[in-house]
This record gives C-alpha cells, structure tokens and sequence, in this order.
C-alpha cells in the first residue's frame, strides 16, 4: 500500500493523533546517540491508550509498514530512530500510574511516566523504584524498560531487571499479553518477561508495567570523595573498595579529562592537572560507619579522600557526575560508549583506553559506574559524520572489553551503534537463536527492523 494511504487510514481511525509536522518527523530521526536516520519517518502517532496502540500495529501488520516505538528519545544506541516508510509509535502520553500497593512493594505504571517523576509519586508513600540513570529525569520508564537500563545505583540496588515483576505487551499483530506476576516468586514456565527487558523494541511494545519497589531506607547518606593522581590509581581503588566488602550505594569514578570538563561546564574550579576522582555514596542506618571504613580502604592506596553527611552538599557532588553528557555535548559531537568487566579489571580496561588514545591520537573522556564495572569512553568528533578512525578505535575499545572477560553494552543497548559486534559476542549459534525469537514475536519482521539484528558481514564467526 502507498504510504499517503497508510497514514491516511492511521489518521481515520486516530485523527490528531497522527501526527506528521515536518519538526515532529525530523526530531524522530534521532535519538542522543548523536546518531540520525538518513530521512524522514511516515509519521508519528502519539497514542493515548493501549487500544491505540492496538490499532497502529494491526494497521502496520495489514499492510507490512515497519513500527519504531519512542519514548522520550533519550537513548544512546540508535535504537529508537526512525526513518523512511516507517511508523513511530510514541508511547510518551501514556503516563498513568494505575495502582500503588505499598503492602505488596508494588506499582503498576504506563511506560511514558518519567522515572524521576515515579518517584517524587511514590516519595509519600515511602517507596522508591531504584533504577537510577544519570537521564532519570528526562527518560521514560519504558524506555528504561526497553533498553535495560542501569545506572549509578546498581551496584547496590540493581539494574531494570531485577526490578520488573511483570508487563503488558502488545504484538507486532496487535494482541495483548500480559507476562509476568505480581507474587514475589514466579517460575511458571519461561520468564517471558526478562526476555522483553532490554530487547530494544523488537518483541513488541509494552503499554504498562509492574514494577517491584523497595521501602525508603532511613538515615542520612555519607558521600565520599577520593582523588588520585591518574585513572588507573582511582580504578584500583574502585576494586580495593569492592574487595573490602563494603557495600556503597554509588561509586562512580571520573578520569581527568572528565573531571575537568564537568568543571568547566559547571564554572567550578579547575582540578588538579591528571587528577581521577571517585565518588561514593553510603546509605541506610550504618551509612556513617560503612563510609568511614571506605575511607580508611581508599586512603591506604594512596587516596586524598574528604567525607560529608551534608545532603546538600553530597547532591552537589554527584551533581558532577550527572553533568557529564552535557559536558561532552559541548565539547562537540559525541560517540558515547557503554562496556563493561568484571569489576577487578578496571585498572586493565583504563589502561587500554590510554593505549587505544595513543595509537590512534584520540582523546576519550571516560567515566565509570566503578560499582559494577561499566565504563562509558567518549569519543568528541567535529561534525555530524563519525570518521573511520574513530570507529576502528572504538572497534579496538570493544574486542578489548570482550578479552577482559566484558561485554559491548552494560546498559545502553545495541540499537543501531553496536549491531556490527554483536555476532562476536554472542557467538554464532546464540545469535542464530536470539534472531529465531525476534522472528518467533514478530513473524512479518515490523518491529524496530534492522536494529540490534543487523546483518552479519562475510565471514564472521564467533
């Protein structure tokens, strides 16, 4: 069918919802990856309902349209990107929170719900939702969802996956599934509902979740802050504070390039020349105790490290590290890459990242979530156009993580950016199997097509 017609029937059943402002199709092209689709989608149909949503796929299975499912577009792969002949179902104006169930640590929540403002709606009750990205106040809960999200807390408190009880899906065909439970345990049959966290849009679209909260934890938090005199000293303290067995609810570490264009941007004093930083977080009852005890770790390898049980004055600190994707976007155009490995090879992976800038004369601002051992390397281009250096250093960057017993994404997902990898990861048969349940949900290949999935080139094999 023409693609007037397709939307023409989108706009008789839906009517403005159907959007097809030129400003509205040009922003759906891209996502923050700094990533865009060479041209315009079809149109974007902001649905207000789960029976919208409904209708667009039935539409869109009719008539073997592709369908790219949007959130707030804050993601950093590509995965959300939509381009010529394709339909973008915006999920953003479904922000319902349907129930809240303090008794059973519950919420039942629409995906378009931002994840900071769940939880200033859940504060009074004394709950929480702990995933925590540094996007949290502009990035949807299904896009969370979606894309598998982490974050500054998941050391502690986990990632998207471990705090998803169940969700509501519709198929590429339009019907609607609800997986999961809302019990504690549930092991009846396959986990459908981890299988969707973190597939990026190709299993389907989800239009409601139940999430799994955690109560306030009272006490007041202790922030710690630890400077060393280069990245690798900082990593190895990161690891000195895992093996100690202390628990901290945020370790984040900052290498000096970082550090200091946080600095700039926020008109803060400039660091020290080649300083690292972590900072870390306690909380809970023993926040105090717990702190002290890191300190005492970080300081005997060589850490000049200062403690606050100032709230205000520890959210200005991590302030710093929320401020780091502005701080690269003003810099210039951004690759933002997302591996990770096992905590104790942080020092390896710091150092690969100064032998990748040398070889290939490339400055890569980089920061860690040093909890969990996931880095995100920055890679500043002039221009809208990645070039080719750059993307063999990035390729040197991930087959480097993969050695170290890592992987291409701790958090962000594979979208578009990383597709090329993934078959190397995975090995040849797990791909194969992952590529048969993609087509298994969506037999017609509608869904987000050509993202994650992409085709293998000549000759790879595991």
């Amino acid at each position: 069918m023409p693609d007037r017609r397709i939307v023409q029937r989108l706009q008789a059943l839906l009517g403005e919802r159907v959007d097809t402002a030129p400003e509205s199709l040009d922003a759906a092209r891209a996502d923050r990856s700094g990533h865009a689709a060479p041209s315009a989608p079809l149109a974007v149909v902001h649905a207000g309902s789960t029976e919208d949503v409904q209708a667009v796929l039935r539409i869109a299975h009719e008539t073997r349209t592709p369908v790219v499912v949007r959130g707030a577009g804050t993601g950093l792969a590509g995965a959300a990107n939509a381009g010529a002949g394709e339909i973008v179902l915006s999920t953003s104006r479904l922000r319902r929170v349907r129930e809240i169930r303090p008794d059973d640590l519950l919420a039942v929540v629409e995906p378009g719900i931002l994840n900071g403002e769940l939880d200033e709606i859940l504060a009074p009750h004394g709950l929480w939702w702990p995933p925590d990205p540094a996007s949290k106040d502009i990035s949807t809960v299904g896009g969370n969802i979606a894309t598998g999200a982490g974050g500054l807390l998941c050391a502690k408190y986990g990632v998207v996956r471990d705090a998803v009880l169940g969700l509501d899906l519709v198929l590429a065909d339009g019907r609607l599934l609800h997986l999961g439970h809302r019990s504690v345990k549930g092991v009846t049959g396959l986990d459908l509902t981890s299988l969707v966290i973190g597939s990026e849009g190709r299993l389907g679209v989800i239009v409601g979740a139940t999430l799994k909260l955690r109560r306030i934890v009272p006490g007041s938090p202790c922030t710690i802050t630890a400077t060393f005199p280069d990245v690798h000293n900082a990593a190895r303290g990161s690891a000195a504070v895992t093996a100690s067995g202390a628990e901290p609810a945020i370790m984040e570490l900052m290498d000096a390039r970082s550090l200091a264009a946080v600095h700039a941007l926020l008109g803060l004093p400039s660091p020290a020349s080649g300083v690292a930083q972590l900072t870390i977080q306690t909380d809970g009852p023993v926040a105090a105790d717990e702190a002290a005890r890191i300190a005492d770790v970080l300081r005997a390898v060589g850490g000049t490290v200062s403690v606050t049980d100032d709230a205000a004055e520890g959210e200005e600190l991590l302030r710093i590290r929320r401020s780091m994707h502005a701080a690269m976007a003003s810099l210039g155009t951004t690759l933002i890459e997302d591996v990770a490995v096992p905590r104790s090879a942080l020092p390896d992976m710091f150092d690969e990242i100064a032998r990748i800038e040398r070889e290939y004369d490339l400055v890569i601002p980089t920061v860690a979530h040093a909890g969990d051992g996931n880095l995100h390397p920055n890679f500043i281009v002039d221009g809208p156009v990645v070039p080719p250096h750059v993307w063999r250093a990035a390729d040197d960057l991930f087959r480097s993580a993969l050695r170290l017993g890592g992987t291409l994404t701790g958090e962000h997902g594979i979208g578009v950016l990383k597709s090329r990898w993934l078959a190397e990861e995975l090995g040849e048969d797990q791909w194969d199997l992952q590529e048969r349940i993609v087509r298994a949900f969506d037999p017609a290949g509608i869904l987000n097509p050509g993202k994650v999935f992409a085709p293998r080139p000549e000759g790879t094999h595991a």
